[in-house]
């Protein structure tokens, strides 16, 4: 079973994408309330704007930053029971923080910005006393790390982040996340942004993922952010960086498993048990949740706390409901069941053969979204590989014979529904084989392994697991299922022959991630198979 979807970033969302026209002006520049925005326009970019960005006005900008800086920090140490008497240079540093912006524009001078030594003053001021100003720094470090600026500076980027991230930039991050308010509209947004810089790291430096969760508490904190029953963008946020934290190392999946992480992850998605998201906005949260609950359920300690904790039933009951969230739940359950026997025998304990079987049979709900024909084959890849899962799980006991049992009832037609994706499946196989070979011709080489990648995303590892879910009928010895069988096969112009060559593909590409007993093992299964063929 393939590991959890990457996930794309292509374009991320402004916490407030809307913006207030001005009122239209005339001709002459001045609108109907008499002001003239062509003056207006000329004072601020006199105050404003840099005429080249260059290294000298790198220099001056930071130096005017340092000033402003020093003349606070003296302020507040001389006057800190009144605050009237450093309010002004308060106000003064938030403009030359909002100045430093500018730098956004020449990412190639970020060598230089780290090399003039700024960086340790701006990180620091995320401690600042006035929770504005660490707002105004979290603002400052986004522009200045967002991906559109970022774009053909990677090196330059990278001195950038490597910078913040030795002077403590992450865990002053996190920090000041846990003092921001959700009643302050401007430290609300002051949060979307401070998890849309940790995305930008991330971006730039994939090990930050790894990184923050070891020095900070941020996994803690999104954990409480997703426990919120009210919606929020900020709570749809703090999803979608839970599951990029998640996504690529067993060491934050472990992590969050140690800390409660299952449960959690398992209480948010119970919400949707029985009713459907009110928005896309929402719709895509419940997204990120089951993506953070697959890949939760990566190691095998997580899939021992969700059996434990009851995920098996959550996610039939979700099936059974028949909202939204149906195919993630399949998609769950396919992680959780994955080389796990406890998982696949609570399934059948606790009655789910039936609800899988229906999706199996194609008895799944219709809605906008599951019409698409890509969500559709998904999901039959899903149930194909729970169903493959189960047999893989369960090898004896009256929970065996359950399961065999639902391949003989209705006159067989479990088996009629296999040996129909068989056939889907196998055409897919053939078509990309016939197209590679095609390239061959064309003097498009390509190496074995490529080829073999091409055909198992044309749908060669579906079926592979179809023909092991025949491999496990067949060695069951029962003669009506191997009689329905070869009668299949014998209509399509087939023979075992052809079940035995896709099982051998299999065998021969087996890898040695669980290590060379475990594909030891794994080969000798399906060696059984096609000696059993």
């Amino acid at each position: 079973m393939e590991v959890a979807n990457a996930r794309n970033h292509s374009s991320k969302r402004k916490f407030d994408d809307t913006v207030s026209a001005p009122p239209a002006a005339t001709s002459n520049g001045i609108n109907d309330n008499n002001i003239d925005f062509s003056l207006l326009d000329a004072v601020e970019k006199s105050q404003n704007t840099v005429d080249v960005l260059d290294l000298r006005n790198v220099k001056k900008l930071v130096l005017a930053f340092e000033r402003r800086l020093k003349d606070n920090i003296e302020a507040r140490l001389k006057y800190p029971n009144q605050p009237e008497r450093f309010a002004d240079s308060e106000v003064e540093l938030h403009e030359e923080l909002q100045k430093l912006k500018v730098l956004a524009g020449a990412p190639e001078l970020y060598p230089d910005l780290v090399n003039l030594n700024v960086v340790p003053s701006i990180v620091d001021l995320l401690n600042h006393d006035n929770t504005d100003i660490a707002v105004d720094v979290v603002q400052l470090i986004q522009d200045l790390t967002d991906e559109d600026v970022l774009e053909d500076n990677d090196e330059p980027a990278k001195v950038l982040v490597d910078a913040l991230v030795e002077n403590s930039v992450l865990e002053l991050l996190v920090q000041n996340l846990h003092r921001l308010s959700d009643s302050d509209p401007d430290e609300v947004a002051a949060v979307y942004n401070t998890l849309a810089t940790i995305e930008n790291l991330i971006e730039v430096k994939p090990a930050v993922a790894e990184m923050v969760c070891e020095r900070t508490k941020l996994l803690k904190w999104l954990l409480g952010k997703i426990k919120v029953r009210e919606f929020d963008s900020n709570k749809q946020y703090a999803s979608e960086i839970l599951a990029i934290l998640l996504q690529n190392s067993t060491a934050n999946q472990k992590k969050l498993g140690q800390i409660n992480g299952v449960d959690v992850v398992l209480q948010a998605v119970a919400m949707y048990k029985s009713k459907d998201p009110k928005s896309s906005d929402e719709a895509e949260m419940v997204e990120n949740l089951f993506d953070c609950l697959c890949c939760l359920l990566m190691p095998l300690e997580n899939k021992e706390r969700f059996v434990k904790a009851e995920g098996v039933e959550l996610m039939i009951i979700i099936m059974k409901q028949k909202k939204l969230a149906y195919g993630s739940a399949i998609r769950a359950l396919d992680f959780a069941m994955t080389k796990y026997p406890p998982a696949c025998e609570r399934f059948v304990d606790v009655l789910g053969l039936k609800t899988a079987f229906a999706a199996f049979m194609g008895k799944i709900p219709v809605s906008k979204k599951n019409k698409r024909e890509s969500y559709q084959e998904e999901l039959e890849e899903r149930i194909v590989s729970l169903i493959a899962s189960l047999f893989g799980g369960i090898l004896r006991g009256s929970r065996r014979e359950r399961l065999l049992s639902k391949f003989v009832e209705n006159e067989c037609e479990k088996i009629d529904r296999l040996m129909e994706l068989y056939m889907r499946y196998s055409e897919r196989v053939k078509a990309e084989t016939e197209r590679m070979n095609q390239l061959a011709l064309d003097d498009l080489e390509m190496d074995e392994d490529e080829k073999y990648n091409r055909k198992l995303e044309s749908g060669l590892y579906t079926l592979q697991l179809i023909a092991v879910i025949l491999g496990h009928l067949w060695c069951s010895e029962h003669q009506h299922m191997r009689a329905r069988t070869e009668l299949l096969l014998r209509q399509q112009r087939l023979g075992k022959k052809d079940i035995k060559d896709i099982l051998q593909e299999y065998h021969d590409n087996i890898g040695d991630l669980d290590g060379p007993e475990e594909k030891e093992r794994a080969q000798a299964r399906i060696q059984k198979f096609i000696s059993a063929f």
